[in-house]
């Protein structure tokens, strides 16, 4: 397990609990400068072996780290204040275990948007929180379009007894997109769900979830070629038939179930 460890920003005594133990239970602790953390450890009585993880050598470090991950180990990674991946190393890695199915969790934060913007494993340059989307359509797709164009990751507050109906309007909104569903952030069955707007995700419907949306990317150059271009574009690649018909449909926010009609007279050599 990659445990992605919140610490303070001040007092040191902002340290939650949980954080303390996992940093205690951990074989391996990453830190951005060990010359920082170690007074938080010595502060809380926690000695464990610590190894450099900074942006000059995240990706330098990458592939051992996750050497180790896959061996069995459990490893924190902190900063030297806040939370991971917001302004601070992590990304380059929680990619590579999302990458290699591996289990990873936050730990110490208390913002449940923040949590599920970190977890989604998403670009965090830019990011914004948009909440409980409105009620009624008309004023829902006016506040949507406002968010269609970030550049950013975008983070929703969504109700089980809407879901549905606020689905068919973010897919209305941003089309075929990246999204990430986040529910029972912390609990014993966290779980992040990752799908494409316009598709159904299979979760277990219960509580309130965040929905993380991807950023909107640059126009990709390949949209100028017709549908069955664009896809060949990608298997050409080396892509799969079944993952480039998802990248083509993120690409042109569009569903997926359209792209895969046309993928069907596409024979794979």
């Amino acid at each position: 397990m990659l445990y992605l460890v919140c610490t303070p920003i001040g007092n040191m005594k902002d340290m939650t609990y949980r954080a303390v133990e996992v940093l205690k239970e951990v074989s391996l602790i990453l830190a951005e400068d060990t010359r920082h953390t170690l007074p938080l450890l010595t502060a809380y009585g926690i000695s464990k072996p610590m190894l450099s993880y900074q942006k000059f050598n995240e990706r330098a470090r990458c592939d051992e780290v996750i050497a180790r991950l896959q061996s069995g180990e459990d490893i924190a990674l902190v900063t030297d204040a806040g939370t991971p991946l917001i302004s601070d190393p992590g990304a380059v890695l929680l990619e590579r275990v999302i990458e290699e199915n591996l289990p990873y969790t936050l730990v110490g934060s208390s913002c449940a948007f923040v949590s599920a913007a970190v977890l989604s494993g998403f670009s965090l340059r830019t990011f914004a929180f948009g909440g409980f989307l409105p009620e009624k359509a008309g004023a829902r797709e006016k506040y949507l379009k406002g968010f269609s164009s970030y550049a950013g990751a975008v983070a929703f507050y969504l109700s089980p007894h809407s879901f549905a109906g606020e689905l068919e309007s973010l897919y209305a909104a941003f089309g075929a997109r990246r999204a990430v569903l986040v529910r029972e952030i912390s609990k014993k069955f966290e779980e992040c769900v990752r799908f494409t707007l316009g598709e159904k995700p299979d979760f277990t419907e219960k509580g309130e979830y965040v929905l993380v949306i991807e950023g909107k990317e640059e126009e990709n150059e390949k949209n100028a070629l017709s549908v069955e271009e664009h896809i060949k574009a990608y298997m050409a690649e080396g892509m799969q038939k079944k993952d480039a018909v998802k990248r083509v449909a993120a690409d042109r926010g569009i569903a997926k179930s359209e792209i895969y009609r046309i993928a069907l007279t596409i024979e794979e050599e």
